[in-house]
């Protein structure tokens, strides 16, 4: 009985502790939770970090929607509606202490605020240009350059190349809204500052010339021949004068065009002629001499025409002296040939491609080149690089018969023979020649050549 009193004593005691224990947590619990209202604080949620996370239960997840609803219920107020500020909070409720705060919560105005600001100024920057309209940042820097310059928007108007054709009514609205426009003047200013340092030196350098330039560059003399260290030396002499981003090389492009149109100091310009009687354009047509309109002789053009037509001279010239060697005629073999033969042809040598007409006592065969021109080029008719340049020679005897006689390294056959080099040999009708892989027929004209029998008979008895 002992044993069982001192247990039961010992599982009361160590019950009492933990229930004292249970009950110093809680009454710290609400403390804590006291405080935080009291303050306005939320306290932390506490999340798992597991990759996977157990479902929400359905009247878990009906709570929490209502808190989602109630919170964009309550707006900037957070207060909750349906509770009171000095009531305990339920089970379910302590869940939505995480979510919504039971009590009020005084406006923090300070972020918003500036966060929205901050917004605002990083997303100008991108709609400064839109708001520009057709005047870029480039066009409002090259006017007031211009008009410092100058201090004159008609001459703005007509000496300065914007990125659009304006009117001098625009020039001028445009610069009056840059001088008294806050709106406009604020946002052309922030457009300008984002310019490019390249852009805006390529911007100054075309700025117009002052008067007070011009006066200085004026006095350089139109005789004389400046150079770039002239006008580097002008800078250093007048640099209160000159715009800041002058170079010698801008300032001597200026003076030859002002030199171009005379408004150098020792320059001058011829007046006009008074009097009620104009010089009109008929009246000045009429005093240009025409002799002095007409063109000038070119020299190196005649010289080449000159050149052209002796060359053409002494073609025509080395073509006369060659007439009497056209003795052979070459003529292409087309089904619908002519005859074979007229009064003048003595012979045929007729091959596949063409036929070579004999209408003299002597021709030659062979290979034409430039520095060796015969008669018969065999070329013509198929390859002939293994013919030699003078191959041969057909000659027509008085007594009417025609011989080859060979004086190329290659044999001619023919009809079958061979005709070795210096050998000769007689041609009949129809007599086939063959020269390095050429074919050729030889065609007597019988008409012609009776006719020359019957002349040398007829000579042979005298």
């Amino acid at each position: 009985m002992d044993k069982d009193s001192q247990g039961l004593l010992d599982s009361s005691l160590m019950a009492s502790g933990t229930a004292s224990r249970s009950e110093d947590e809680e009454s710290l619990a609400g403390q804590k939770r006291a405080s935080s209202q009291a303050l306005g604080t939320i306290p932390k949620r506490r999340s798992s970090s597991r990759f996977i996370k157990r479902k929400k239960f359905d009247d878990e997840l009906v709570e929490s929607s209502l808190a989602k609803s109630s919170t964009r219920a309550k707006g900037a107020s957070g207060v909750e509606p349906g509770r009171c500020s000095g009531s305990e909070p339920s089970s379910s409720e302590k869940k939505k202490v995480s979510k919504a705060p039971s009590a009020p919560v005084p406006p923090s105005p300070a972020p918003a605020p500036g966060l929205t600001k901050r917004v605002k100024k990083s997303k100008q920057p991108l709609q400064v240009t839109k708001d520009l309209g057709r005047w870029k940042p480039a066009d409002d820097l090259l006017l007031i350059n211009a008009v410092l310059q100058t201090n004159d928007l008609t001459s703005v108007h007509l000496g300065v190349k914007f990125s659009c054709r304006f009117t001098l009514r625009e020039v001028q609205e445009r610069w009056y809204a840059l001088l008294y426009d806050p709106v406009i003047s604020k946002l052309a200013c922030q457009a300008m500052r984002q310019l490019h340092p390249e852009a805006i030196a390529a911007i100054q350098s075309k700025a117009l010339f002052s008067k007070a330039e011009e006066q200085l560059l004026s006095k350089v003399g139109s005789t004389s021949q400046p150079t770039l260290e002239t006008f580097q030396d002008l800078l250093h002499r007048h640099p209160d004068a000159f715009y800041l981003a002058r170079t010698a090389k801008s300032l001597q492009a200026h003076w030859q065009l002002m030199k171009q149109y005379y408004l150098l100091e020792d320059q001058t310009v011829q007046p006009l002629p008074k009097g009620d009687q104009v010089l009109n354009f008929s009246d000045a047509e009429d005093l240009i001499d025409d002799s002095k309109l007409k063109d000038v002789r070119d020299e190196v053009l005649e010289h080449e025409l000159t050149v052209a037509d002796r060359r053409q001279k002494r073609e025509i010239r080395q073509l006369e002296q060659e007439l009497h060697k056209w003795q052979v005629l070459v003529d292409s073999i087309t089904g619908m040939s002519s005859p074979d033969f007229d009064n003048q042809t003595l012979a045929v040598l007729r091959g596949r491609m063409v036929r070579y007409l004999m209408r003299s006592r002597e021709i030659t065969l062979g290979r034409a080149t430039k520095d060796n021109q015969i008669d018969v080029d065999l070329s013509l008719e198929g390859p002939a690089w293994k013919i030699s340049r003078k191959q041969g020679v057909i000659k027509l005897k008085n007594n009417g018969d025609f011989f080859i006689a060979n004086e190329g390294r290659r044999p001619i056959y023919i009809d079958g023979r061979p005709v070795l080099c210096g050998s000769k040999w007689r041609l009949s009708n129809n007599s086939v020649v063959e020269i390095a892989s050429l074919r050729f027929v030889f065609l007597i004209n019988q008409d012609l050549i009776a006719l020359i029998r019957a002349e040398a008979a007829k000579i042979i008895p005298q």
